[in-house]
C-alpha cells in the first residue's frame, strides 16, 4: 500500500515532538505532507520554531512547515508552560533552527493541499487545539468532504480534566473550533485521555529510548525526564503519558488501539463544563455516532513500535 498523507496539525510540545519523530520514521506508512503550526501548548512563534527543531532533530528538513492562528477563535488563548516550560520542549539542548518557515499562512496550506490532491487521500492530525482545522473549514467548506479521516489527541471521558475539573487541554483552549471539527460530518478518530493515559513511559521504556544512542532516542529520553516531573506528581502514575504519538501509532499500527463508534459533542456554552467532551460511550442518547472514541491500547506493543522507529532516526 502507498503511505498515507497526512497534514500534522501542532504545538509541540515534548510529546507532540515525539508523535512528529514517530510520524517522519515511518515513511512506508505515513507521507508527511507538511506540518502546521498553531498556538497551544506555548505561544505561536514557539510552537512554529518547535516544530522545525523537530524536523531538523530528524534530518527531515525537506518537510514543509507553516505557522497559523496565534489564538483561539473567540477566546483568549491558554498555554501550558506548567507543564512543557518555558520553551515548550524544555529538557534537551537542542539548537535553533536553521530551516525557515514556509510561505503562506498554514490555513491556507491545509487548504490548497486538500484541493490539490484527490479526494478522500488526505488525514488530518491534530496533536493541539483544532483553531487551524476549523479556520480552513470555515474558510473553505469544499475541503471538508475531500478529508479522508481526522485522527486526533483531544478529549476525555472516564478521564475527565486535565486542565480543568471535565476539560482535556486541547479542546478547552478552543471548545468552539473543537465543536466546527466534531460537527464536520468527516469520519474522526479520537485520542482521548483515556487511552493517553495508559500510555506511560516508566523507566525502563525510558531508558530503551536512552540506550538507542542515537540523537533523537537520547533527546525523547530527555524531554521525557523533564515532563514527567508534573505529571508524576499530578497522577501518581508510575511515569508521564504520551498522549500525541497515539495518533501516529494509530496510522502504522491501528490493531494497538480498540475503542467504540459512538457521538462525541463539545460543550460550549457551560463556564462550568466548557470544553468537555461529551462522548455517549453507553449509548444512551438517540444521536448518531460521530467518532471513533478510542478507550484502550496494548502499551507494550505501543512502546515497542516507538522505540524500534526512533531508532531508524
Amino acid at each position: 500500500m502507498a503511505p498515507r498523507k497526512i497534514i500534522i496539525d501542532t504545538d509541540p510540545g515534548q510529546d507532540d515532538a515525539v508523535a512528529i519523530l514517530l510520524a517522519l520514521a515511518s515513511p512506508d506508512e505515513i507521507e508527511v505532507l507538511g506540518i502546521t503550526a498553531v498556538a497551544g501548548n506555548v505561544p505561536l512563534s514557539l510552537t512554529a520554531k518547535n516544530a522545525r527543531i523537530v524536523c531538523e532533530l530528524a534530518g527531515q528538513t525537506g518537510v514543509p512547515v507553516y505557522a497559523g492562528c496565534d489564538r483561539p477563535l473567540i477566546r483568549p488563548l491558554v498555554t501550558a508552560e506548567h507543564v512543557h516550560g518555558k520553551t515548550g520542549l524544555d529538557g534537551p539542548v537542542l539548537p535553533d533552527p536553521e530551516m525557515p518557515l514556509a510561505d503562506g499562512h498554514a490555513v491556507d496550506f491545509i487548504i490548497e493541499t486538500l484541493r490539490k490532491h484527490d479526494s478522500g487521500t488526505v488525514t488530518l492530525c491534530p496533536l493541539g487545539p483544532l483553531t487551524n482545522i476549523a479556520m480552513a473549514f470555515r474558510k473553505a467548506p469544499d475541503i471538508v468532504d475531500r478529508v479522508q479521516e481526522i485522527v486526533l489527541m483531544g478529549g476525555a471521558y472516564f478521564e475527565v480534566g486535565n486542565i480543568t475539573p471535565t476539560a482535556e487541554f486541547n479542546i478547552h483552549v478552543d471548545p468552539e473550533a473543537a465543536d466546527i471539527v466534531f460537527r464536520s460530518g468527516r469520519p474522526i478518530v479520537v485520542m482521548p485521555l483515556d487511552v493517553t493515559h495508559k500510555a506511560l513511559v516508566t523507566k525502563p521504556r525510558n531508558d530503551a529510548f536512552r540506550a538507542l544512542g542515537n540523537k533523537v532516542g537520547i533527546a525523547v529520553a530527555e524531554m521525557t525526564d523533564f515532563f514527567e516531573r508534573f505529571d508524576k506528581e499530578k497522577y501518581g502514575s508510575a511515569g508521564a503519558p504520551l498522549h500525541d504519538p497515539c495518533v501516529t501509532a494509530y496510522l502504522i499500527r491501528p490493531e494497538l488501539f480498540s475503542g467504540r463508534h459512538v457521538n462525541v459533542e463539545v460543550e460550549t456554552r457551560s463556564e462550568l463544563t466548557m470544553g468537555m467532551t461529551v462522548a455517549d460511550w453507553w449509548g444512551v442518547t438517540d444521536r448518531a455516532p460521530n467518532a471513533l472514541f478510542i478507550g484502550d491500547l496494548d502499551a507494550d506493543g505501543f512502546f515497542d513500535l516507538l522505540t524500534e522507529r526512533l531508532g531508524r532516526l
